[in-house]
Protein backbone atom coordinates (compact mmCIF):
# COMPACT_ATOMS: atom_id res chain seq x y z
CA UNK A 1 0.00 0.00 0.00
CA UNK A 2 1.37 3.73 -0.80
CA UNK A 3 -0.02 6.86 0.08
CA UNK A 4 2.40 10.29 -1.41
CA UNK A 5 1.69 13.72 -0.99
CA UNK A 6 3.89 16.77 -2.20
CA UNK A 7 3.55 19.78 -0.65
CA UNK A 8 5.01 23.24 0.29
CA UNK A 9 5.71 23.80 3.24
CA UNK A 10 5.44 27.67 4.13
CA UNK A 11 7.72 30.10 5.38
CA UNK A 12 7.76 30.94 8.81
CA UNK A 13 10.74 33.13 10.71
CA UNK A 14 11.33 32.71 14.47
CA UNK A 15 12.95 35.35 16.51
CA UNK A 16 16.30 35.16 16.78
CA UNK A 17 16.11 35.44 20.89
CA UNK A 18 13.48 33.00 21.63
CA UNK A 19 12.37 30.07 21.95
CA UNK A 20 9.33 29.07 20.36
CA UNK A 21 7.54 26.66 17.91
CA UNK A 22 6.64 27.70 14.55
CA UNK A 23 3.21 26.63 14.24
CA UNK A 24 3.09 27.16 10.65
CA UNK A 25 5.76 24.35 9.87
CA UNK A 26 4.31 21.88 12.75
CA UNK A 27 1.18 22.16 11.09
CA UNK A 28 2.45 21.69 7.30
CA UNK A 29 4.59 18.60 8.23
CA UNK A 30 1.38 16.59 10.19
CA UNK A 31 -0.85 17.66 7.56
CA UNK A 32 1.59 16.33 5.00
CA UNK A 33 2.01 13.22 6.64
CA UNK A 34 -1.59 13.14 7.70
CA UNK A 35 -2.53 13.29 3.64
CA UNK A 36 -0.64 10.36 2.40
CA UNK A 37 -1.60 8.23 5.57
CA UNK A 38 -5.20 8.68 4.33
CA UNK A 39 -4.43 7.71 0.60
CA UNK A 40 -2.66 4.63 2.05
CA UNK A 41 -5.46 3.85 3.79
CA UNK A 42 -8.13 4.44 1.38
CA UNK A 43 -6.16 1.62 -0.85
CA UNK A 44 -6.26 -0.82 1.80
CA UNK A 45 -9.78 -0.10 2.25
CA UNK A 46 -10.33 -0.54 -1.20
CA UNK A 47 -9.00 -4.14 -1.29
CA UNK A 48 -11.39 -5.08 1.66
CA UNK A 49 -7.98 -5.21 3.87
CA UNK A 50 -8.45 -5.91 7.75
CA UNK A 51 -5.36 -3.54 8.51
CA UNK A 52 -1.72 -2.44 7.34
CA UNK A 53 1.39 -3.40 9.04
CA UNK A 54 4.83 -2.30 8.83
CA UNK A 55 4.09 0.84 8.23
CA UNK A 56 6.55 3.60 6.61
CA UNK A 57 6.59 7.23 6.68
CA UNK A 58 9.41 9.00 4.68
CA UNK A 59 9.79 12.54 3.41
CA UNK A 60 12.14 12.91 0.27
CA UNK A 61 13.09 16.71 -0.78
CA UNK A 62 12.31 17.10 -4.45
CA UNK A 63 14.22 18.78 -7.55
CA UNK A 64 10.70 21.10 -7.46
CA UNK A 65 12.25 23.94 -5.31
CA UNK A 66 14.21 24.30 -1.62
CA UNK A 67 10.43 23.96 0.07
CA UNK A 68 9.12 21.14 -1.70
CA UNK A 69 8.65 17.69 -0.28
CA UNK A 70 7.29 14.49 -0.98
CA UNK A 71 5.95 12.80 1.97
CA UNK A 72 5.28 9.04 1.63
CA UNK A 73 3.47 6.55 3.49
CA UNK A 74 4.04 2.22 2.88
CA UNK A 75 2.70 -0.65 4.21
CA UNK A 76 1.68 -4.14 4.08
CA UNK A 77 -2.14 -5.12 3.82
CA UNK A 78 -3.65 -7.85 5.65
CA UNK A 79 -6.76 -9.69 5.90
CA UNK A 80 -7.54 -12.06 9.24
CA UNK A 81 -9.00 -15.52 7.82
CA UNK A 82 -11.07 -14.97 11.65
CA UNK A 83 -12.95 -12.07 12.99
CA UNK A 84 -11.77 -10.77 16.29
CA UNK A 85 -12.60 -12.20 19.61
CA UNK A 86 -16.36 -11.91 20.67
CA UNK A 87 -16.86 -11.41 16.93
CA UNK A 88 -15.92 -7.68 16.56
CA UNK A 89 -14.36 -6.21 13.57
CA UNK A 90 -10.54 -5.33 13.14
CA UNK A 91 -11.04 -1.92 12.10
CA UNK A 92 -10.65 0.89 14.54
CA UNK A 93 -13.50 2.62 15.84
CA UNK A 94 -13.60 5.39 12.70
CA UNK A 95 -14.69 1.94 10.60
CA UNK A 96 -11.31 1.89 8.40
CA UNK A 97 -8.42 -0.70 8.46
CA UNK A 98 -6.26 -0.05 11.38
CA UNK A 99 -2.35 1.23 10.65
CA UNK A 100 0.67 0.10 12.22
CA UNK A 101 4.74 0.26 11.97
CA UNK A 102 5.12 -2.69 14.07
CA UNK A 103 6.67 -5.96 11.69
CA UNK A 104 4.96 -8.86 11.30
CA UNK A 105 6.81 -10.76 14.07
CA UNK A 106 5.90 -7.70 16.46
CA UNK A 107 2.06 -7.90 14.98
CA UNK A 108 1.85 -11.60 15.87
CA UNK A 109 3.21 -10.84 19.67
CA UNK A 110 1.00 -8.03 19.75
CA UNK A 111 -2.40 -10.22 19.47
CA UNK A 112 -1.19 -13.60 21.19
CA UNK A 113 -0.77 -11.00 24.11
CA UNK A 114 -4.45 -10.36 23.75
CA UNK A 115 -4.14 -6.62 22.09
CA UNK A 116 -5.10 -5.72 18.56
CA UNK A 117 -4.17 -2.87 16.89
CA UNK A 118 -6.02 0.28 16.14
CA UNK A 119 -4.09 3.01 14.30
CA UNK A 120 -0.70 4.98 14.27
CA UNK A 121 -0.64 8.27 16.11
CA UNK A 122 1.92 10.74 15.91
CA UNK A 123 2.89 14.41 17.08
CA UNK A 124 5.12 16.87 15.53
CA UNK A 125 6.42 20.00 16.73
CA UNK A 126 9.11 22.27 14.23
CA UNK A 127 10.75 24.46 17.24
CA UNK A 128 13.44 27.00 16.95
CA UNK A 129 15.85 26.96 19.47
CA UNK A 130 17.26 30.71 20.30
CA UNK A 131 20.83 32.00 19.60
CA UNK A 132 22.97 32.86 22.69
CA UNK A 133 23.60 36.15 23.26
CA UNK A 134 27.34 36.97 22.86
CA UNK A 135 28.12 38.32 26.10
CA UNK A 136 27.31 34.49 27.18
CA UNK A 137 28.46 32.87 24.24
CA UNK A 138 32.02 34.48 25.32
CA UNK A 139 31.69 33.88 29.28
CA UNK A 140 31.56 30.06 28.49
CA UNK A 141 34.32 30.32 25.91
CA UNK A 142 36.64 27.23 27.21
CA UNK A 143 34.39 25.91 30.04
CA UNK A 144 31.99 22.71 30.57
CA UNK A 145 29.16 24.24 31.17
CA UNK A 146 25.12 23.76 30.43
CA UNK A 147 23.33 25.80 27.87
CA UNK A 148 19.97 25.71 29.91
CA UNK A 149 18.23 27.45 26.89
CA UNK A 150 18.90 24.72 24.45
CA UNK A 151 18.09 22.54 26.99
CA UNK A 152 14.70 23.70 27.71
CA UNK A 153 13.82 24.04 24.06
CA UNK A 154 14.45 20.22 23.46
CA UNK A 155 12.55 19.51 26.47
CA UNK A 156 9.47 21.83 25.58
CA UNK A 157 9.43 20.58 22.03
CA UNK A 158 9.49 16.99 22.63
CA UNK A 159 6.88 17.26 25.22
CA UNK A 160 4.81 19.36 22.54
CA UNK A 161 4.93 15.76 20.17
CA UNK A 162 4.29 13.84 23.05
CA UNK A 163 1.51 15.87 24.13
CA UNK A 164 -0.27 15.35 20.77
CA UNK A 165 0.71 11.62 19.90
CA UNK A 166 -1.14 11.12 23.22
CA UNK A 167 -4.24 12.93 22.08
CA UNK A 168 -4.37 11.56 18.70
CA UNK A 169 -4.52 7.80 21.02
CA UNK A 170 -7.08 9.26 22.96
CA UNK A 171 -9.54 9.95 19.98
CA UNK A 172 -9.22 6.24 19.01
CA UNK A 173 -10.32 5.56 22.74
CA UNK A 174 -6.57 3.55 22.60
CA UNK A 175 -5.73 1.99 26.17
CA UNK A 176 -2.01 2.44 25.21
CA UNK A 177 0.44 3.53 22.42
CA UNK A 178 3.60 0.75 21.86
CA UNK A 179 6.93 0.91 19.39
CA UNK A 180 6.98 4.65 19.81
CA UNK A 181 9.82 6.25 18.32
CA UNK A 182 10.57 10.05 19.01
CA UNK A 183 12.99 11.66 16.06
CA UNK A 184 14.65 14.78 15.55
CA UNK A 185 14.71 15.84 11.86
CA UNK A 186 16.50 18.92 10.89
CA UNK A 187 15.39 19.16 6.98
CA UNK A 188 16.26 22.35 5.51
CA UNK A 189 15.40 25.10 8.68
CA UNK A 190 19.28 25.40 9.66
CA UNK A 191 20.99 24.65 12.92
CA UNK A 192 18.67 26.48 14.96
CA UNK A 193 15.36 24.67 13.70
CA UNK A 194 14.69 21.30 14.44
CA UNK A 195 11.56 19.00 14.09
CA UNK A 196 10.88 16.78 17.03
CA UNK A 197 8.57 13.17 15.42
CA UNK A 198 7.03 11.30 18.01
CA UNK A 199 5.01 8.02 16.35
CA UNK A 200 3.56 4.04 17.30
CA UNK A 201 0.42 2.26 17.73
CA UNK A 202 -2.06 2.90 19.47
CA UNK A 203 -3.54 -0.79 20.86
CA UNK A 204 -7.24 -1.69 22.52
CA UNK A 205 -7.55 -5.10 24.27
CA UNK A 206 -9.51 -7.54 22.26
CA UNK A 207 -11.66 -8.72 24.99
CA UNK A 208 -13.29 -6.10 27.75
CA UNK A 209 -11.91 -8.61 30.68
CA UNK A 210 -8.43 -8.61 29.39
CA UNK A 211 -5.81 -9.15 31.74
CA UNK A 212 -2.08 -8.25 31.22
CA UNK A 213 -0.53 -11.72 32.53
CA UNK A 214 2.23 -11.51 35.03
CA UNK A 215 5.67 -12.89 34.21
CA UNK A 216 6.34 -15.46 36.13
CA UNK A 217 9.96 -15.54 37.68
CA UNK A 218 11.86 -19.03 38.22
CA UNK A 219 14.73 -18.76 40.59
CA UNK A 220 17.28 -21.73 40.94
CA UNK A 221 19.64 -22.51 43.78
CA UNK A 222 22.83 -23.77 43.68
CA UNK A 223 23.63 -26.02 46.63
Amino acid sequence: MLGSSIYHVGIQIGRWSKNQELDTLSQAMYHARELAMTRMEAEAAQLGADGIVGVRLSVEARDFGNDIAEFIAIGTAVKADHPAPGGSTWHNNKGLPFTSDLSGQDFWTLIRAGYAPLGMVMGTCVYHIAHQRMGAAFSNFGKNVEIEQFTQALYDARELAMTRMQAEAEQLAAEGIVGVQLNAHNHRWGGHTTEFFSIGTAVRPLREDHQIERPTMVLSLDG
